[in-house]
């Protein structure tokens, strides 16, 4: 059945990907992203184009997820969303110290609020239909952290807290929601990683630095082998996956790609997880019931 996807962050890696290949598979999908006039006017209209010469339900709208009023404008532009993707996001390398409040707060805002007023702005429509799904995206590094990651790592360790408990506030209305972690893709993940401003810092901090260079490295290599799970599309086709599964069906976390062994950590946290549900009285609330 054909859904109305609003996808965010879509002028690159998952997010261009999603919209296009959703676009094909007969849904109509909102791409929102930041300055389609200006930094992001090329990626706008090749998304524009995509859908003239493929001939999809494709459109493409400008939203700045850290601003209530682009959030609310764009939605407005919109009529109804079926499915929200909370792609839009990016991470901030460097030890914790390097970091001003102001950037930690902005990478809190992004990553953690950001999705909030996405969700927010559509779950109106989904409660009067009784029935949507939003699709969180997380990360690996939601799982765990890694030395020169706090920061990222926060926001994500957030994010998973608070889309378990929407989980939980809104299956009894008809809506599901889910969390996608990745590990490494082939995005533009590393080249659009922020630093922190305090580099006054970062000479106390050399085992750090030594560190997030070899990462980086091994990830890279990992990227130029064919054999290992690291195309972007392998998300892409998560994401395809939940929104065809029936309620009832849809896991609540989903691990893609490298997974540094923290699929082990998930499968063995579900049965607690589901366990205090049955304490507290509410594991019928675990995912809207098929």
């Amino acid at each position: 059945m054909s859904k109305k996807i609003l996808i965010t962050g879509c002028s690159s890696g998952f997010g261009l990907d999603a919209a296009k290949t959703l676009a094909q598979k007969g849904h109509h999908v909102y791409a929102t992203m930041r300055a389609v006039d200006a930094r992001n006017a090329a990626k706008a209209q090749e998304l524009r184009d995509f859908a003239a010469a493929e001939g999809v339900s494709l459109s493409v709208h400008e939203m700045d997820v850290t601003s209530d009023e682009s959030v609310q404008q764009a939605v407005r532009e919109m009529d109804g969303v079926d499915v929200l993707i909370t792609n839009a996001g990016y991470g901030y390398g460097g030890p914790v110290e390097s970091f001003t409040a102001d950037e930690f707060l902005a990478q809190l805002d992004l990553n953690i609020v950001g999705t909030a007023r996405v969700a927010n702005a559509v779950l109106p429509g989904m409660r009067a239909q009784s029935d949507g799904l939003i699709i969180q995206v997380s990360s690996t590094a939601g799982r765990a952290a890694f030395p020169g990651f706090g920061v990222y790592n926060a926001s994500k360790w957030g994010l998973e807290g608070l889309s378990e408990a929407m989980r939980y506030e809104l299956a009894p209305l008809g809506i599901d929601v889910v969390l996608v972690a990745p590990g490494p893709f082939e995005t533009s993940f590393f080249e659009n990683m922020k630093q922190g401003s305090r580099q006054e810092v970062m000479a106390a901090y050399g085992h750090v630095g030594e560190f997030f260079q070899g990462f980086e490295g091994t990830v890279r290599d990992l990227f130029a082998n064919g054999e290992a799970p690291t195309d972007a599309h392998i998300v892409v086709d998560i994401f395809s996956q939940l929104i065809d599964m029936p309620h009832g069906k849809r896991p609540m976390r989903t691990i893609a790609g490298l997974d540094f062994g923290f699929q082990a950590l998930t499968d063995a946290s579900e049965p607690i997880r589901k366990g205090g549900l049955e304490a507290l009285g509410v594991a019928e609330w675990d995912g809207p019931q098929g």
